[in-house]
């Protein structure tokens, strides 16, 4: 690899008085794949839209090829081969993949009319150069996220892309559709094209970045190559301080039974799961995407009741059909997805986090201001929520401090089962350290914690005990002592069961 692509030479950018971005510095070369990392709110995505031309630094110069080049807008920005894709896909849904590589750019004939047989043929050689499979004419809106993303690149490299952008591409892909991904990844830097990759899976990240550049509080730390730094470097330059333990983990005696569940069953998604959940514990639920745990989840908190089977609370038999049934019994769920079933991002923050209670706060039939706002505002604090005010939109804020709200939202019900569905997903690793230690605090008091999470890390630094699932089946449980990464991922790939003492 030669000389810099793209370079950015001390840039800032400032909002309303407030700067975000001082005096960073970036350079990527040909051919390599950059790491862009730092905690949420470092700075990251004003930067990539700064690269991308939908802002201007207040300061500072971007080089092409060695030469300043100063972007008006978006379109500046791809025209000089420079392509973005975002956590948030854009293709158009109810168009199909070739519809949407050449969205905006169809090739037309003499005539003005879309000529059809030139864009079918041009999508169909640009996604084999990729070596990418797809139905040309299949709707967007019925493509895997993965596939979303394949579409997404084609249509990067259909602009002829130089410097492609990757904002947490592998958020929400299996580790199978993370693997081809990757593969994509090396093969477009084998042919010269620069990669910047955003993640906060700092392991994914030495099997695929040449180099890392880290950004804290809105400036430049340090760019380093990946083979040169370890973990604990990483998390070290992105938080200002040493985390030796990103799992702190209280040693507890775990209660009495607080949740047993036995033969649970719902057609075509899990049957025959049982387990038990102790008051103090926390209980990790692993396997791979689609083994059914989410399902597992759903059911207990009557979002999708189960079929069949039986659930216990405290020792009394329960059917839960409904989340109201299960709020009343004392559970709460924290899902997967935040943007789509966590919150609703239109909504003030004071607002997300009494939707759950708003009887508390109302009074014949009118909601006490007041009341409401004062109790939420704590709720948020004991959460140490990073926002202008309560009355900010949950859309605005950074995905860890909007993760943040959803746990004020369930805590104020005082549930004695919580639920996480991958409560650390998509959040910065210093955000992860304070979302384990609450978990940690919660279990110390007696809370019940049923933890999903596709991260095996977090799995094994959090859990008491773990259960793992495979296609809808338990396959395995491990205490503590025994669970080893080797041991769940085998359990998460075979239909064979596993018992207590493998």
């Amino acid at each position: 690899m030669s000389e810099t692509i793209l370079e950015l030479k001390k840039i800032s950018k400032s909002f309303s008085g407030v700067e975000v971005l001082h005096e960073v510095s970036l350079a990527v070369r040909p051919g390599e794949v950059h790491a862009l990392l730092g905690e949420n709110g470092a700075g990251k995505s004003t930067l990539v839209k700064i690269i991308t031309g939908v802002h201007h630094p207040d300061k500072g110069e971007i080089l092409l090829n060695g030469e300043p080049v100063y972007f008006s807008d978006a379109r500046d920005s791809r025209q000089a081969g420079i392509a973005a894709i975002y956590q948030e896909l854009s293709l158009f849904p109810d168009l199909g993949v070739a519809e949407n590589i050449f969205a905006g750019r169809q090739p037309v004939t003499l005539g003005g009319q879309v000529d059809w047989r030139r864009l079918y043929a041009e999508a169909g050689s640009l996604l084999e150069s990729l070596g990418v499979k797809l139905d040309l004419k299949q709707k967007a809106r019925t493509l895997s996220i993965a596939q979303q993303q394949m579409v997404e690149i084609a249509r990067a490299f259909s602009i002829n892309a130089r410097i492609l952008i990757m904002d947490e591409p592998t958020s929400s892909l299996t580790l199978h559709e993370v693997d081809d991904l990757f593969r994509l990844v090396r093969r477009l830097r084998q042919e010269g094209t620069a990669v910047i990759f955003i993640s906060h899976r700092l392991e994914e990240l030495y099997s695929l970045a040449d180099r890392v550049t880290v950004l804290r509080d809105g400036a430049y730390v340090d760019t380093r190559s990946m083979k040169d730094v370890t973990r604990d470097d990483l998390i070290r330059m992105m938080v200002g301080r040493t985390i030796t333990d990103l799992f702190p983990k209280q040693d507890v005696q775990a209660g009495d039974v607080v949740l047993k569940v036995e033969n649970l069953t719902r057609a075509g998604s899990f049957q025959d799961v049982s387990f038990e959940l102790r008051r103090g514990e926390i209980l990790g639920l692993a396997g791979l995407v689609g083994a059914g745990r989410t399902n597992v989840a759903r059911a207990i908190f009557g979002v999708e009741p189960a079929t069949g089977g039986s659930i216990q609370i405290e020792g009394k038999d329960v059917v839960i059909t409904s989340p109201q049934q299960a709020i009343k019994l004392g559970l709460a769920y924290v899902p997967e997805d935040r943007q789509l079933h966590g919150l609703i991002p239109a909504m003030h923050i004071t607002s997300n986090i009494s939707l759950p209670m708003l009887h508390r706060y109302a009074q014949s039939g009118w909601l006490r201001d007041k009341v409401e706002r004062k109790a939420t505002y704590e709720a948020a604090r004991q959460m140490e929520v990073r926002a202008n005010n309560v009355w900010q939109l949950a859309r605005e804020l950074s995905g860890g401090n909007q993760q943040k709200v959803v746990l004020a939202k369930w805590l104020s019900t005082n549930p004695r089962i919580l639920i996480l569905d991958e409560p650390t997903r998509g959040i910065d690793v210093g955000t992860k350290a304070a979302v384990h230690g609450l978990m940690s605090k919660l279990a110390s008091e007696g809370m019940a914690v049923l933890m999903i999470s596709s991260e095996l890390p977090e799995i094994l630094g959090m859990s008491d005990r773990v259960i793992v699932m495979r296609e809808g089946a338990v396959t395995g449980e491990f205490s503590r002592a025994e669970a080893t990464q080797e041991k769940i991922i085998s359990a998460a790939t075979q239909t064979v069961t596993i018992g207590n003492n493998p």
